[in-house]
């Protein structure tokens, strides 16, 4: 049984479960509540009059990386459920040994699993954002200037939460390690936005709270990255607006350096993963 094999099974159990249909529920019900909102900007008055073309932009580059967010989230939140059962689930409901009785490494049926998921966290991505992007331009012709490299960063950090999820399934039961998994996603996302307060408050003791937390987990410096790219610079640079300090804007892309140490934690993770799944009693 080669990795692939393992792959493919993978994907056909993730499409059979629950999850999907919720993770299908969720997004359609996001993608509508943004289709009302966005429309809703199209001539919307304000207290200085109706808002410009420039305006509208602005507003809709924020509000797109607040809904992105929740895309984020959603996808955070599917992966971290199906990761969890990947495991600890067969393991517990002796699943695991069964397949494992045959003359097959673990470390080929982890990869194979592995595959599987990241196939489909980035396949929900990929369709996930295409159609947000879409509900823009239709309700109020906004494009994302990198859409591409944006969603490419939104998979590498689902990519990076389902691999810790793997890792905390080959470890604890199939509940608890979902949990932990989705608990950091959200506690390194709330460190990013204190560093980011502090940056804006030019208090290094504070800022570094969020750059430590982007090192330990990178989740949300990835997820920073695909911010810069939905939002419109032309329209921060015309209106002046400050993003330090901002959990919805990002000031800069990532460097290459930072992409390189996101690889480096997944393969890194992955490999610690390998070594518990190989030393636990099946």
């Amino acid at each position: 049984m080669t990795a692939l094999t393992v792959a493919g099974l993978t994907l056909r159990e993730a499409s059979r479960r629950r999850v999907l249909w919720a993770l299908v529920v969720l997004t359609a019900a996001l993608l509508a509540l943004s289709a009302w909102g966005f429309s809703r900007l199209a001539g919307l008055e304000t207290s200085q009059g109706t808002l410009t073309s420039g305006e509208a932009r602005l507003v809709a580059s924020q509000l797109l990386n607040l809904v992105m967010f929740g895309m984020s989230l959603i996808a955070a939140l599917g992966t971290a459920i199906l990761a969890g059962p990947t495991l600890a689930g067969e393991i517990e409901s002796g699943m695991a040994l069964a397949v494992l009785a045959r003359p097959v490494r673990r470390s080929a049926v982890l990869l194979g699993k592995w595959l599987g998921l990241v196939a489909f966290g980035c396949g929900f991505v990929a369709v996930a954002g295409l159609a947000q992007f879409l509900v823009v331009r239709a309700t109020v012709g906004y494009w994302p200037p990198s859409p591409v490299s944006g969603l490419a960063l939104l998979a590498a950090q689902t990519v990076v939460l389902l691999t810790l999820a793997l890792l905390l399934s080959s470890v604890v039961s199939t509940m608890a390690s979902g949990i932990v998994a989705v608990g950091l996603f959200g506690a390194t996302w709330i460190a990013g936005v204190v560093g980011g307060v502090g940056e804006a408050l030019g208090n290094d003791g504070v800022a570094r709270v969020g750059t430590v937390s982007r090192i330990l987990l990178p989740t949300d410096g990835l997820w920073r990255g695909a911010m810069h790219a939905f939002q419109d610079p032309s329209a921060l640079a015309q209106f002046g607006f400050q993003s330090s300090g901002s959990p919805f804007l990002s000031e800069a892309p990532l460097t290459g350096a930072y992409l390189a140490w996101a690889g480096v934690w997944v393969a890194m993770v992955w490999g610690l993963t390998a070594f518990s799944f190989r030393r636990r009693d099946i």
